[in-house]
């Protein structure tokens, strides 16, 4: 496995060593000791999560406030995604600043993203299977996020506006600032 911090401190992106032949592959997606070599942080996840979409679906940007926030390593099992982190940190100077990167089953890249980020992810293809790792509950009580589309982040996330599928909730969401 290999893992390049990104231009925000804290998040990386993790590459699987895949061991192919004719039968077809296997790699280890997650090992606590290798993660901790390859990064320095030391993570207990505790829960794995699953979500099924289709293309146009955007989920975000969310996160947990406080003692509540969560680190996720994020992946795609199968069809593709484009995942952002946005630093939260308040004082990050990458403060406000996002990263981006398409994760896809044919890839198998897999993003880490520490607490104090906000994340979201826009489906590029239909039936997508998204899992990721949290190293905290989701209490909803402590559930925050930003609108997909604040002028500040300037995202691009690589559909149109008319195919974008958003939740209620999301529709709702403020501006960063």
């Amino acid at each position: 496995m290999k893992a390049t911090e990104t231009h925000l401190a804290g998040c990386f992106v993790l590459e699987p060593t895949i061991f192919g032949d004719e039968r077809g592959y296997f790699f280890e997606s997650y090992t606590k000791e290798k993660f901790k070599e390859l990064t320095g942080l030391e993570i207990e996840f505790i829960q794995d999560n699953e979500a099924f979409s289709n293309r146009g679906v955007l989920r975000g940007l969310h996160y947990q406030k406080g003692v509540d926030a969560q680190a996720k390593l994020v992946r795609v099992i199968k069809g593709k995604v484009l995942d952002v982190a946005v630093d939260l940190r308040p004082n990050s100077p990458t403060y406000g600043k996002h990263f981006s990167i398409i994760l896809s089953e044919a890839n198998k890249k897999q993003l880490f993203v520490p607490r104090g980020f906000a994340h979201g992810y826009a489906v590029l293809e239909d039936n997508t299977i998204f899992a990721y790792k949290c190293d905290n509950g989701y209490k909803p009580s402590s559930e925050a996020g930003i609108l997909y589309s604040d002028p500040h982040l300037n995202i691009d996330w690589m559909l149109s506006k008319d195919e974008i599928i958003l939740s209620e909730k999301d529709k709702k969401l403020p501006l960063l600032t």
